[in-house]
């Protein structure tokens, strides 16, 4: 009976397909029950037919301690004018900076539009070959051949998140979030030039006015164009000329200088010394 069970025809069979099988051809060897029990005993019983095996996904890890270096990028559905009517707004961000280098309003998602929006900024920041990883999550787009042959000719390395793992894309997510709470954020935009009209005015603001507490309450400009030294020396001038004149207002002398931003990773290592400075 093992014999029978193992042979090339029944090998990936389970025993009540062999049983009714073998009386479809007229043999009987014994109960399906039976084998159970003997497949058992070789310690065989278990699933039989070739299981799909999803491949292990490495965790991204990745280090900015520059503008420039790392890139995230993601696209998320803005409510149109009636149910289920969306447009599509594309941002890259620049994770050490958090500098929105680029951003669209579309119709729909495209991996073409994805693929021109890529080319335009890392032409307009003058990206050299080997300079920038660019991150994001498993959509279409952004798995695409179009993208991954451009990335490939720019010289840019291309990272993705784990399948069904939110947090490989912080930096995004949290940017996504900053937008929707906005309080001029409406429920619905009347057309996509409603739409590209707020985001143009939300993007500003962002970049330009948005101190941001993850790169000691600067402007993601500021960091991006690297003036945050100069202007956390003049935050700590003007403290400390406060203190000089009003002593008795500082209990605990002059507040300490606020460090610079100086790396940002997306899933630091474990145990990494350097991994408390994930988000500062």
């Amino acid at each position: 009976m093992l014999e029978t069970l193992h042979s090339t025809r029944f090998v990936d069979k389970a025993p009540g397909e062999v049983f009714a099988t073998l009386l479809d051809e007229g043999t009987y060897m014994c109960s399906e029950r039976t084998m159970y029990r003997v497949l058992g005993e070789s310690m065989e019983v278990r699933e039989r037919r070739d299981q799909l095996r999803h491949p292990t996904c490495a965790k991204p890890e990745l280090l900015a301690t520059a503008p420039i270096q790392v890139w995230s990028w993601d696209i998320i559905k803005l409510g149109g004018p009636v149910k289920w009517s969306y447009f599509h707004l594309y941002v890259i961000l620049d994770i050490f900076s958090r500098y929105v280098v680029g951003w669209m309003v579309a119709e729909r998602e495209s991996a073409l539009l994805a693929e021109r929006l890529i080319q335009e900024n890392c032409t307009k920041q003058s990206i050299s070959e080997g300079q920038l990883t660019l991150h994001a999550d498993r959509g279409s787009s952004m798995k695409s051949k179009l993208v991954a042959h451009l990335l490939a000719d720019l010289g840019v390395t291309k990272t993705h998140s784990r399948p069904h793992v939110s947090n490989d894309n912080p930096y995004s997510e949290s940017q996504f979030k900053t937008l929707k709470y906005c309080p001029s954020f409406p429920g619905r935009f009347g057309s996509i030039q409603d739409a590209r009209a707020f985001c143009g005015t939300f993007f500003d603001w962002y970049n330009g006015d948005h101190r941001h507490g993850g790169i000691s309450v600067l402007t993601p400009e500021s960091v991006h164009y690297g003036q945050a030294d100069k202007i956390l020396d003049a935050r700590h001038a003007v403290l400390f000329a406060a203190q000089k004149a009003h002593p008795e207002r500082f209990v605990h002398d002059v507040p300490r200088r606020p460090e610079t931003p100086s790396a940002a990773w997306i899933n630091p290592p474990a145990g990494d010394s350097s991994s408390s400075l994930a988000l500062h």
